[in-house]
């Protein structure tokens, strides 16, 4: 039933996402060129609150639970499992105070209005995964960005998504990048929840009346720790959240 009213309603919804999309490239534009930083990053956080009210045309439900009290002005990495391209304008639009940029594959940097522009003019690091030296440069940028405009950053350590919601193991190298550059930055572990399975019937058609979450879990000090700890500790306490096994487990 659910996969019916999908083919009924995923139009809609690429609709309006597709519309949104388009309206705000020019918008975007205008914003950085004319009026800098400030204004670009508004137009984003507005563009990414129609985003995400576009899940409900699917019937679905966003909940994003930050129960934590996080520092503003602090630099943070938001560390996350990811399950779909989805997650990501909640994460922009609920975790917009803290500017938060992507580490984002250079491949989206091209080609999606609205999408591709803000990878390029609002602080993301862009990679290439095929590049090391230029991934590692590019992470560093971001992790300079950081310390000196008090910046956030958000990575999925995973690499890829989960396409079944079962989290692969995280990889630390990324964080590794960003606390060379800023070492006094916060780890945020956040853990999602049912969002893989608004596409697993793929890009056509998407999932109905799903219940989706974001929960922001108590952040990790660095206290001199080596980066590899901190992430297995980031990566645990998303496990806990999610119920999958502990990557501690014997």
């Amino acid at each position: 039933m659910r996969r019916l009213f999908g083919i009924i309603l995923t139009p809609i919804h690429y609709i309006l996402f597709g519309l949104a999309l388009l309206i705000f490239h020019p918008i975007q534009w205008v914003c950085f060129n004319w009026f800098g930083y400030q204004a670009h990053k508004r137009s984003v956080d507005v563009l990414n609150f129609f985003l995400v009210s576009t899940y409900y045309a699917l019937g679905n439900t966003v909940s994003f639970v930050n129960k934590q009290n996080l520092p503003e002005g602090r630099p943070m990495i938001f560390v996350a499992n990811h399950q779909s391209l989805y997650d990501i304008p909640v994460m922009i639009y609920f975790l917009r105070k803290y500017h938060a940029k992507f580490i984002s594959k250079i491949e989206l940097a091209k080609g999606i209005p609205s999408i591709s522009y803000n990878l390029r003019h609002g602080g993301a690091a862009n990679i290439d995964r095929n590049d090391s030296r230029q991934s590692l440069t590019e992470i560093g940028r971001l992790g300079l960005d950081m310390k000196e405009k008090h910046w956030s950053a958000m990575i999925f350590p995973e690499g890829t998504r989960a396409a079944d919601g079962i989290i692969k193991r995280f990889r630390a190298a990324g964080v590794a990048t960003l606390l060379k550059k800023c070492p006094e930055a916060l780890i945020v572990p956040v853990a999602i929840d049912n969002s893989w399975k608004m596409v697993r019937y793929g890009k056509f058609p998407l999932n109905t009346f799903l219940s989706m979450s974001w929960t922001v879990l108590p952040p990790i000090e660095m206290e001199g720790r080596k980066p590899d700890d901190v992430v297995l500790q980031a990566e645990d306490e998303i496990r806990k959240q999610l119920g999958q096994p502990s990557p501690l487990a014997p």
